[in-house]
């Protein structure tokens, strides 16, 4: 569920016009709604309800600091994987105590200014990693809490560049030499073991793989706490898949997700952590787009929008799907055609969808994609100099830009001409 619904025969984000907010701040843009954010973190909070736990949000799938800032006041931890994004919980006035540190490449310099400022927790995800934060840990006089990434080699059965839990994954320390390594960082100095990690990818529609993994996360806590390890919290990764499409089955609940926590590690006693981001934020954002042109083609006709594969990398990137809509609701009679849907980017990859069935558009028109609240934002570029696109935050009939779109002076500001090509 979400809050993007029509309204008097127009998209509102709430009770806001999709409409009013295009003409105030220009497209392409994000918008993103507080209610839906709120919405999906209580629905994990209630599927966890009755265990010890803390929810800590991917910041990686929107780092927008006011979308931080709503999860952070209603208790959300948050799941980092560098030190930008650190900087940025923190900037949201999240405590480091609920900011859990992950990532296969974090530096020196990234963990002394995390031990310095407070953290929750390192996933540590190899060998050489743990021993640099030990060095890194004993030299600042600080003591850094760890849980180490283990990988189950379960197949996640999702897209190929966003599963993360098989052998050949860059990710994690194969489980089966947990027992050792675990040996390895109690000897440390400047390291506290307090639990175990595991992450199996993104985009899950099935919960059988969360089972699988969590099982051999229960049978790993058996042997460790048998070595004598004090484990005491579990961080079972995020994953959780969304409905990118009306039309589909929908994916696993919260509920139904916490139901499998509870029937394989529940019983522990150990504190768990999740860190769901596509499920909190994803259906809670939309891109809204206007088009630019209908071109004919050869047997094709193409809508060319002014949003591009910078402002929404992933139709190009994983050939995603998103749901485009019509701004301004279609009249139920109306006849749905085919479409090429594509942005202006000097490239053939830059292409939303093929032959998509939509109402009849043409120039100056708006559409929405839906489900671009996550993985959206934070991985647009200004490839082709295209400045980034603004992002807007919604509450009830309110709206305010959290973050605007740039100059070109700004953008051209960034760089510099060297003096000895200035002279010439």
């Amino acid at each position: 569920m979400d809050h993007f619904l029509y309204k008097n025969g127009v998209l509102h984000a709430e009770d806001v016009s999709v409409a009013e907010i295009a003409a105030s701040v220009g497209t392409p843009f994000y918008v993103y709604s507080t209610a839906t954010l709120t919405r999906h973190f209580r629905l994990f909070q209630e599927a966890l309800a009755g265990m010890d736990h803390m929810i800590c949000f991917a910041v990686k799938s929107n780092g927008n600091l006011a979308v931080l800032k709503v999860l952070g006041d209603l208790g959300a931890g948050m799941d980092v994987v560098s030190g930008g994004e650190y900087r940025r919980a923190k900037a949201a006035r999240v405590p480091g105590e609920r900011i859990v540190f992950s990532g296969v490449g974090k530096t020196r310099e990234e963990m002394a200014l995390v031990l310095e400022g407070g953290i929750r927790q390192f996933n540590v995800e190899s060998e050489p990693e743990l021993r640099a934060l030990s060095e890194v840990a004993s030299r600042l006089g600080k003591v850094a809490p760890i849980a180490i990434r283990v990988n189950p080699d379960v197949d996640a059965k999702t897209h190929e560049k966003i599963a993360t839990g098989k052998s050949e994954n860059k990710f994690g320390i194969p489980i089966a030499k947990a027992r050792a390594v675990y040996a390895e960082a109690a000897s440390l100095p400047g390291i506290d073991v307090v639990g175990i990690d595991v992450h199996i990818g993104s985009q899950l529609t099935d919960l059988e793989p969360f089972r699988a993994a969590y099982l051999k996360v229960a049978d790993l806590y058996a042997d460790l706490r048998a070595d004598g390890h004090d484990i005491r919290r579990l961080d079972l990764g995020g994953g959780l898949g969304i409905p990118y499409t009306r039309s589909n089955e929908a994916p696993p609940l919260p509920m139904e997700y916490g139901q499998v926590i509870r029937e394989t590690v529940g019983h522990l006693g150990c504190e768990i952590e999740i860190e769901p981001g596509r499920l909190i934020s994803g259906n809670a954002g939309i891109l809204v787009s206007s088009v630019i042109y209908l071109k004919e083609g050869e047997g094709r006709d193409f809508l060319i929008l002014d949003a591009a594969m910078n402002d929404l990398v992933r139709p190009s990137m994983y050939g995603a799907h998103h749901d485009i809509i019509p701004v301004q609701e279609a009249e139920a009679a109306s006849t749905a055609q085919p479409y090429d849907v594509v942005g202006p980017v000097c490239e053939t990859g830059d292409t939303f969808a093929k032959a998509r069935a939509l109402p009849t558009l043409t120039d100056g028109d708006l559409v929405a994609f839906r489900s671009a609240g996550a993985y959206g934002a934070v991985m647009a570029s200004e490839y082709n100099t295209r400045p980034m696109i603004p992002e807007v935050l919604v509450r009830g009939d309110h709206f305010a830009v959290i973050r605007a779109r740039p100059t070109y002076e700004e953008i051209l500001g960034r760089d510099s001409i060297p003096a000895w090509l200035s002279a010439e």
